[in-house]
């Protein structure tokens, strides 16, 4: 079975968050989904590890926001590469609360749903929660983030916990003879945290790095785009 057909099923990015007490946590997500119209009823899959798994579940309430197609790494990174458990990942960050009282985050957000559980789904490392839309709202007028956009595009990585992550082995180029009298490419450096690439063709735009800046000249204090790890967490890709 090749794994990667799955990942030619479409998504998005959202960003579900959830309340328990005086605390807050949310996570990206890509997999959210309708299920049925009337009631209006839509699923989310979470990992059991995940803190937010834990306050829906003892809660039965979240808010879906959907992210825009403008969404910088680095915000996704915040809510999809630390834990609530040891960060403050709202810190910075733009929010309202809902009618029940859990945090809709409005930065980067085109529209928000609020919704009850009426159904939990044990498929394993996840739990689908089905729930009734009981509150929703358009923010702003443009294009959805799609999970491709964000790999192919915005390069983002995929996290561990989520539904879809593939582990993926890179294999050995084969080298051939025009290869070893081509001018070698500037070395790329993954993130031992997250697993970003940093492609010095590419650069990093968003944090103001030019195309064609190899890793060695990037500033001491440059982090990761997702994790906002520090440059000492980035070793050599072996090709």
């Amino acid at each position: 079975m090749d794994p990667k057909a799955l990942q030619k099923i479409g998504c998005g990015v959202y960003l579900v968050c959830a309340r328990k007490g005086d605390r807050f946590n949310g996570q990206i997500a890509n997999t959210v989904f309708q299920v049925a119209a009337e009631p209006p009823t839509i699923a989310v899959s979470i990992n059991k590890k995940n803190l937010t798994h834990e306050y829906i579940h003892d809660t039965k309430l979240f808010t879906v926001s959907i992210l825009s197609k403008e969404t910088p790494l680095p915000f996704i990174g915040q809510f999809g590469f630390k834990s609530g458990r040891e960060a403050e990942k709202f810190s910075g960050v733009s929010y309202r609360l809902s009618q029940s009282g859990v945090p809709i985050v409005t930065d980067h957000t085109l529209a928000y749903m609020e919704a009850k559980v009426i159904q939990e789904v044990d498929v394993g490392t996840h739990t689908v929660f089905v729930a009734t839309v009981t509150d929703a709202g358009m923010l702003v007028e443009t294009e959805p983030m799609t999970y491709s956009f964000y790999h192919e595009i915005k390069r983002g990585t995929t996290p561990r916990t989520a539904p879809s992550f593939i582990e993926e082995k890179r294999p050995a180029p084969a080298v051939t003879e025009a290869k070893k009298e081509a001018v070698p490419p500037m070395t790329k450096y993954i993130c031992k945290v997250c697993g970003y690439i940093y492609d010095p063709a590419q650069g990093d735009p968003d944090s103001g790095v030019k195309p064609g800046t190899p890793f060695e000249s990037l500033p001491d204090d440059w982090m990761c785009p997702v994790c906002g790890a520090a440059k000492d967490q980035f070793e050599k890709v072996k090709e």
